[in-house]
């Protein structure tokens, strides 16, 4: 065994992901506290091609130094824009006509094993504490939870939305 080089690894370069198709899904950060999340938020949606990230409320930004130093670079490449608050982006998804789905553990939540993904689908990752948030449940066509077995019940929101992000990756794109 033997670790691929970088070549091998056939890395697009920074205006080669520009041209590149993008899935049409959005992913909504509600509030987010850790730069560390948004950072590492934003490197699995280089890493998954997600069209663009909504960040609402207080979650921070780009340009940012903790944003960048776990992105490693994401936040110079996928598309984000910023709203004052979640319920704002969520009409906006609605303009759009994208579906959209809160990942969160409610009453008749799917699980991630049973959700088909479709593209123009939205999902809205909640805040660290509190989950999403109660103003942006209304906009949702359903809640996505990811099946967990241990003592917490709860994952962090970059780890979760990793989780999620493969899986509609898979779905979407891998099924082409």
């Amino acid at each position: 065994m033997r670790k691929l080089t970088m070549e091998e690894l056939h890395r697009l370069s920074k205006d080669a992901y520009e041209q590149v198709g993008k899935l049409p899904v959005v992913i909504v950060l509600d509030n987010i506290r850790s730069l560390s999340n948004v950072g590492a938020v934003f490197r699995s949606a280089d890493a998954f091609r997600i069209g663009e990230l909504f960040l609402c409320g207080i979650t921070a930004c780009p340009p940012h130094r903790e944003i960048h130093k776990t992105a490693l670079g994401a936040d110079e490449t996928v598309k984000w824009r910023y709203f004052e608050t979640t319920e704002a982006a969520c009409k906006e998804l609605e303009s759009m006509h994208y579906k959209i789905y809160a990942v969160e553990q409610v009453e008749d939540s799917v699980m991630l094993q049973d959700f088909i993904a479709e593209p123009y689908s939205a999902f809205i990752m909640g805040n660290e504490v509190d989950g999403v948030s109660e103003e942006a449940l209304p906009f949702c066509a359903a809640a996505i939870e990811i099946p967990q077995e241990g003592t917490k019940h709860s994952l962090n929101v970059s780890v979760c939305s990793g989780i999620l992000m493969w899986d509609v990756f898979r779905q979407i794109f891998l099924k082409r």
